[in-house]
């Protein structure tokens, strides 16, 4: 299985003794899950944005079908 981002072990063991050194060992249980949250936020607000962009885009298809039937029944009156 690859690694993400092309990492190998010994560059991802080097960036965890790098951030226990400078965050210390007790904050990084906390910076974890500040960072699941963050990515929990984030997929939320995505999938909201994504489910109004739907919404939106079946009212608008709604409308323009409306505004159609409109043209034509007025080009059909205005032939008569």
């Amino acid at each position: 299985m690859p690694l993400p981002f092309g990492l190998g072990t010994v560059e991802i063991l080097l960036l965890i003794l790098i951030a226990i050194i400078l965050f210390g060992p007790k904050k990084i249980p906390e910076l974890a899950r500040s960072i699941g949250q963050a990515i929990r936020e984030f997929k939320k607000s995505t999938k909201e944005l994504e489910e109004e962009k739907k919404v939106n885009k079946e009212e608008l298809t709604e409308v323009l079908s409306e505004l159609a039937k409109e043209v034509e029944s007025k080009k059909e009156s205005e032939s008569s």
